[in-house]
Formats: C-alpha cells, structure tokens, sequence
C-alpha cells in the first residue's frame, strides 16, 4: 500500500497522471515509424533520431523512478536480501559509472555530438532528472513529479514543432522552461533545505543512524546514495572494533566540538541542534555521536548532500554522501545553473532565503553549527575539461559572489557567527590501500595527541611571534614560495596576541598556530608543488600576493595556462577576481607529516590533517569570519586581538565586501620548507623553522618525529 503525507496526496494525483503519459509515450517511441524522418534532411533526420533515443532514455529513468517510489513506499522494501539492494542501487546509479558514461546523455560531450544547438540544454536536463533518486527515498512525491513534468514539458515543446513543420523548437524556449522551472521551484526546495539545516523533526538520516540494524549492510542502501564496495567494507571494519575504541573516537569528535563553545567563551546551554555531516560507513560511530550531543543538550539535524540544480549542487559535497559515482559527471555538471543564472534569479532566490529562514528562525537561532567527519583515501582524481560542458560567464561569476555573500549575510542573522562554532575529524577509507587499518588506527592516534605537551610549544612559538613587525616564509629545492606576511601591532604585549593556540577542539588533530595578518605590506609568492583540495589535486600551484590580495594564479595540471588559471578560479578563487589573504599559520604536528611519510599518503591527506603538517596559508576569509566582535582568548589569558584585515573591517558599512564566503589552506610540507622566520621592527630576526626543522628554543619535542620516523 501507497503511504503519502496528508499534504502530498495532490502531488501523488499528478504523480500517477505524469506517469501514465510517460508510459504512452515510452510506448509510441518504441515503435515510432521512420516516415517523418522521411521527410527531413538527412542532418535533420539524424537529430531527431537521437532526440528519440535521448527522450526514450530520461522516460525509462522517469519509469524506473515511479516504480522506486512504489517499493520504497511498500512493505516490501525492507525484506530484500543485501544482495537485491546492491542491483538495485547500481541500477539507478549506472548511467552515471564511468564505464558508461563516455557514450551516454549525461556526458556534454555525447549531448554536443548529437544534439547539437539543445546539446547542453538536454544534458542539464538529464542531470536534474537524477535527483528523482534522492526524492524518491525521503518520499517527497512533489519533488518527484515537479522533475517529471518538467521533462514531460520539454519534450512537448519538440512535439509541438515537429507537429509545426519545423525541425525543432528555438534553443531559447528550452531554456526558458528550464529557467522558470527553477524559478518557480526554488521555492520548494528553499524551504526544505533550510528547514533540513534545523529542524530536527527533519529526521529520515537521523532514523537511520539512530534505529537501523547497523549488524547488516543492507542499512546502507536506505539513503539512496550511490553505495560501493568501500561503504561496505567501512561499515564492517567499524562493526569489529571493540566498543571503547568507537567510543574514544566518538568522544574525540564531540568533546573538540563542545571545547569550541568553552575556549570561544560561547553559551552552548542556548543552543538544542548540531549538524552532522559525514560519509556513510560511519554510522556506528556516529550514533555514539549522537549520544554524546544529547547529553549536551544537543538533536541532530542530519542532511543529504545538494543533488539537484534548485539546490545549488557542485562539486563539493557538504552533506551525508555515499560514493561519487563519477567525480568526471560531477565536475562536468558543477555550473549547470549558468544555463539560467541571472540577477532576477539571484535576487529570488536570495529572497526565498530570507524567507525561509524567517519561517524558521526559532530553529535557527538555537543552531550551534556543524561536526563534520571528513574521508580521506579515495582514489586520485583529474578533471577533464570539456568545451561544451556549461561554464559560468564572467557576468555570471559575479553573480555567483553576489549570491554567496547575500547568502552568507543572511545565514548569518540566523544563525549567528558569535554564537556558533564547529569541529571537523578526518579519517581514512578502504580504498586508501592494504594498510587501511594501520592507518586508521595511526589516524586515531593523531587525533588523540598530547593536548598539554603542544599548547605548551605553541604558547613558546606564539611569544617569539608577539615579537615581530612581520614574518618571511620561504621555500626551498623546488619549492618557490617567497612570502612577507605583515602583522598587526600589539599596544599590550601582556595582555595581547597576534596568534590563536590551537590544540584539538573545532579542528583535530593538534596543533598550530594562527594568525589574521594585515593585508597591507603582506606580499610574495606562494607555490607547492601539489596539494589535494576540495577533492582535486593540484600540480604546482602558484598564487601570487600584493598588499595581501591575490594578483596572479596558477598551476600545472593542463597544458593550456588557460585552463590552469580557469581551474584554479573556478575553485581555489571560487570565481573571485581576487581573495585576501585570510590566514597565515604554522603547523606543528610533526609526529603525522612522519606517519604521513612512513605509510606514503601525503597525497591522500585532507586539508584537515595536512594544514597541521608545515606553514599554511588560507585565501578568502578570515578564521574569524562574522565573529570578529567576540574576544577570543588564549589559554594564558591573553586576548587574541589579530580577528579583523583591511577587507572585514567594513562589514558594518558594506557587508558584501567583507565576507567571501571561503577560506581554502594551502599548506607548504616540512621538506619543502627552508625559514620561517620572525623579524622585529629593529630588524633583527629570529629563526623559527630552518630546512624542515624547529630551531626556536623549547621546540625541540617537535623535531623527535622528524628524526626517530614515528
């Protein structure tokens, strides 16, 4: 029997009717006859077979949907075998799987080939068509039909000009259907994104955790992500650990996010939601997490990541996910909305926010911000760019800046940066290779590091700090970094600091140091030559500083510079003409750039784990971003006054200007490195880290990994 919410029965009527017309039409194109291709040229003839044969392919995936709906909402769901799961679950995923994808209707590529003018239209269109997925496991009936009308709409409009004697509709009057498409349901998903963000009543991942068999797999495929042999292989590690090692993980994890609240002199008692975010294989250690939270007063609020165009998905998941399918598909459909992307739809959108988050402020303000746990491991990925693939303009770029930062700045009155803080864990997958257990059990030993022993260093680092008019960082071998990093003055050395002593609260493992330089004097090159970030690797990236702003970009993964400075915008700049520099910092965990040697995956690491390993430096915002007026202090009392740059300051007066909405490390190894050095106003110097080792005195511990190899 159909189980559909009191408010969803009008969407289940027009569900059945869009369905039966898919069927009718499935079936006239099964058996269409030739005699209209008769009639029209042979290039015309052509194009409209394979309009055909791509119509036919998204109503097969629209039938196959509509039948999902069915069994996900029956009794029988629950009783299939792990085995009939798996079929299932790569059924839906398997036009997405890089073995099919070269010759199928979600690859640009293929759409350009034999579609032509509606090439990117269409492709756009397939892509949305697989967020059916997603909604068919929530049982969001509305988001499913809008989806199937929405194809149903299209393909009416072609029939219409066949009907008419031309060869096709204009170009534009598909994107007008997929413009007002995403205009008219922005709304809808709007709501319920924000409404996922935290409203705990929100549940479906949360009653997975937290009432799933987790003894069987099969409570993987409840999610609807694509799930593959490493979600397995996760979820059956975790099951054979002994209860006090997933405790001591999970506490780990929620003990950093409850120390960020106590060190930022943050009331967590106001707050009754954290967001959870992590992939899945995990789920034991999250439901412990859950339960920690809860004595702190704390529900879940659990989401999927964006699936779908209305939810402005890219290729960064932020979120609950399974496996990537294919990192090719997601970055190929990163900036599908550029099809429809304007400043009417901008300013929508940004209203729809607004709106939502009213709908929902009691929820929001009671919100205390993420816990992340972050993978590490998978398999390297490289993009290929394609031509056709759609690609924002440069009016759209800005647009899309506009949009963040009203975004942010909206996000912000709800869910106050004063008010919120986070913690972020990393651990390894399977697929990291045959020492996934060494490493994950070397990965817990780094997340419990001694808290004591590095405050205690970093406080001797800071004070030497304190003293300097600014910093010099310089590369060495083939390294070319060469860097000025201006700081701010002190006017009261025993009661102020320009450096955060960061141990293991909202970012674990320990330990750096950090600062917000000043922007003005801050200058250089900054170059390593490669760095794993938002899921890419890099080949010699290369940013270049004047007054503390990005002047020059680059880097070697293509062989165009073209390409390379449109990769490093596209996703370092996140589509910035320029970013400040928002950070400088000194990693001091020594003991995992070794581990991270001795098991050779300094290319697997996250930023997480990696921005601890060496100097690092952020672009974009600054580790403070819309909590700048909240005095942060140091373990010694000290009061760290280095929270504002020239850009923030005038977030009062022009808010769109201070906030970037991004904050990206890039960090420089120890074996790259040849000075850190600290230079007072009198010009004297005193050295810090000299070719890949601690000289400052009291730092010698630091340097006992580096020679012993553990």
């Amino acid at each position: 029997m159909l189980l559909y919410r009191e408010e969803e029965k009008i969407y289940a009527e027009r569900l059945e009717l869009a369905e039966g017309r898919i069927l009718e039409l499935l079936e006239e194109l099964s058996g269409e006859a030739e005699e209209r291709n008769e009639k029209a040229g042979a290039a015309a003839a052509d194009c409209r077979k394979a309009l055909r044969r791509y119509f036919g392919s998204q109503f097969s995936f629209c039938n196959v949907c509509c039948k999902l709906n069915k069994y996900i909402r029956s009794d029988d769901a629950a009783s299939d075998s792990l085995e009939e799961m798996r079929k299932l679950n790569r059924g839906l995923y398997e036009e997405m799987l890089p073995e099919n994808y070269a010759a199928g209707w979600l690859n640009p590529a293929v759409c350009q080939e034999k579609l032509g003018e509606y090439g990117q239209l269409l492709c756009v269109l397939a892509a949305e068509m697989r967020a059916q997925i997603a909604a068919c496991y929530e049982r969001r009936a509305q988001e499913l039909v809008i989806r199937q009308e929405l194809l149903l709409e299209v393909y009416g409009a072609f029939e219409r000009a066949f009907e008419e004697g031309a060869e096709g509709p204009k170009a534009e009057e598909i994107r007008e259907i997929l413009y007002w498409y995403v205009s008219d349901y922005s709304e809808v998903v709007m709501d319920r994104r924000v409404r996922s963000q935290v409203d705990p009543a929100e549940d479906f991942c949360t009653k997975i955790v937290m009432e799933a068999d987790l003894s069987d797999n099969r409570f993987l495929y409840a999610y609807g992500e694509y799930v593959t042999e490493q979600e397995e292989k996760m979820a059956d590690y975790l099951r054979g650990l002994p209860e006090e090692k997933i405790r001591l993980i999970a506490d780990t994890y929620t003990e950093g996010y409850r120390m960020g609240f106590v060190l930022g002199r943050k009331d967590l008692s106001k707050k009754k939601t954290v967001n959870i975010r992590y992939h899945l294989g995990f789920e034991r250690i999250i439901r412990a997490a859950v339960k920690n939270f809860e004595k702190m007063g704390l529900k879940p609020v659990i989401y999927r990541q964006a699936v779908s165009i209305l939810e402005g998905k890219g290729i960064h998941r932020i979120g609950v996910y399974g496996a990537a399918p294919n990192k090719q598909f997601d970055y190929d459909h990163k900036e599908d909305i550029g099809l429809v992307l304007d400043k009417k739809l901008v300013n929508r959108k940004l209203e729809l926010l607004k709106s939502s988050f009213e709908e929902h402020k009691e929820w929001a303000f009671v919100h205390a911000g993420p816990a992340v746990m972050e993978i590490f491991g998978e398999a390297d990925f490289t993009p290929e760019n394609k031509e056709c693939a759609v690609k924002l303009t440069e009016k759209q770029q800005k647009l899309s800046v506009e949009y963040a930062s009203g975004a942010g700045q909206i996000t912000n009155e709800y869910i106050k940066g004063e008010e919120r803080s986070f913690t972020i864990i990393a651990f390894p997958v399977p697929d990291i290779g045959e020492r996934f257990e060494e490493i994950f059990d070397e990965t817990i030993r780094l997340n419990t590091l001694d808290y004591n022993l590095y405050r205690d260093i970093q406080q001797r680092i800071i004070d030497a700090l304190d003293e300097a008019e600014y910093c010099i960082i310089k590369g060495m071998g083939k390294n070319r970094t060469n860097m000025k990093v201006m700081l701010h003055k002190l006017t009261d050395r025993g009661s102020q600091t320009n450096f955060e002593n960061c141990v293991a609260d909202v970012n674990i493992p320990v330990g750096e140091v950090f600062t917000s330089p000043l922007l003005a004097g801050t200058e250089g090159t900054l170059h390593v030559t490669k760095v794993f970030l938002n899921e890419l690797q890099y080949e010699n990236l290369e940013l270049t500083f004047r007054d503390g702003m990005v002047t020059d970009y680059t880097c070697t993964n293509f062989e165009s510079e073209s390409e390379n400075k449109k990769l490093v915008r596209d996703t370092v700049l996140f589509h910035h003409d320029s970013l400040p520099l928002g950070e400088f910092a000194i990693g001091t965990n020594t003991t995992a750039y070794v581990a991270a040697k001795r098991l050779r995956i300094e290319d697997k690491l996250p930023i997480l784990i990696a921005e601890k390993m060496g100097p690092h430096f952020a672009v974009g915002d600054t580790c403070y971003s819309h909590a700048e007026d909240v005095a942060v202090f140091n373990p010694d009392g000290k009061e760290i006054i280095a929270r504002d740059n020239e850009k923030s300051l005038v977030r009062k007066e022009h808010p769109e200007q201070a906030y970037f909405n991004c904050h990206t490390d890039i960090t420089i190894p120890y074996d790259e490195l040849g000075e850190v050095s600290a230079v007072r106003a009198d010009g004297s110097v005193e050295m810090i880290i000299e070719e890949g080792r601690f000289v400052l005195p009291g730092c010698e511990a630091l340097n006992e990994p580096l020679l012993s190899g553990r």
